[in-house]
This record gives structure tokens, C-alpha cells and sequence, in this order.
């Protein structure tokens, strides 16, 4: 398909589809919170610490095995996930577990997942 077939050949805006998307928008505070979730998803360690504490708490020294990376680097990226209400911790004695603060992250990585999976079953078949 060439470039112009791809844009509009005609200056119709559609002020009724234009309102009513307005009128279902998410408010511009929500859409700057949305965006820094999406930041943190970004990174490759904390979504990996994220995929690895998915359906059971794992403490820091668990995940730095795991993940084969320094406490230091780990309990960095557990700070700003944290922080970011996306994960809860608790103590146990001297140990520190970690899981996901609630089911939103997990169904949203899952779907994530999902649609990767779905994209690369699509790309076999060609």
C-alpha cells in the first residue's frame, strides 16, 4: 500500500466520533500516571522481576539468583516498582519477600503475553 492510500485524501473531520471519544477520555492526570506505569514496564529487569514474582513472593535473594544480577541492581528496581504500587513486600525476620501488589499487574502482563504469543503463532503461518 503506498504512503498516500495511508492518510486521508479528504479534510472531514467526524465531530460526533471526535465528542464522544472526548466525553470517554481518560483525565490528562490519569494519562501522565498511565504513562509512568508503561516507564516501568519498559525495562527489561523489572519486568523480568515482575514475570518472576507473577504467582508466588519471592525475597531479594531469591530473585538476584534467579535473575543472576547483583542485590544492588535488584533491590534498585524493587525500590522504584514499590514505589510505584507495583509490587508489596513483607519482612520475615531478616529476608525481604516481594509479590505483586495486586491483580491488575498480573492480567495486564499476561495479556501482554498473550498478545505476543498470539502475533508470533500469525508469523508462522506465512
Amino acid at each position: 500500500m503506498k504512503k498516500e492510500e495511508l492518510i486521508c485524501q479528504e479534510k472531514c473531520p467526524h465531530y460526533s466520533l471526535i465528542n464522544e471519544v472526548k466525553l470517554n477520555s481518560i483525565s490528562r492526570e490519569e494519562m501522565q500516571d498511565l504513562s509512568e506505569i508503561f516507564k516501568l514496564f519498559a525495562d527489561e529487569t523489572r519486568l523480568r522481576i515482575i514475570c518472576a514474582i507473577l504467582n508466588t513472593e519471592l525475597c531479594v535473594c531469591d530473585l538476584c539468583e534467579l535473575l543472576q544480577l547483583n542485590q544492588s541492581a535488584v533491590s534498585h528496581q524493587l525500590q522504584l516498582l514499590r514505589s510505584s504500587k507495583l509490587v508489596k513486600y513483607r519482612k520475615e525476620g531478616k529476608q525481604v519477600y516481594y509479590s505483586l501488589k495486586d491483580e491488575h499487574i498480573e492480567s495486564i502482563i499476561k495479556m501482554a503475553v498473550a498478545h505476543i504469543q498470539e502475533g508470533d503463532e500469525g508469523n508462522e503461518r506465512r
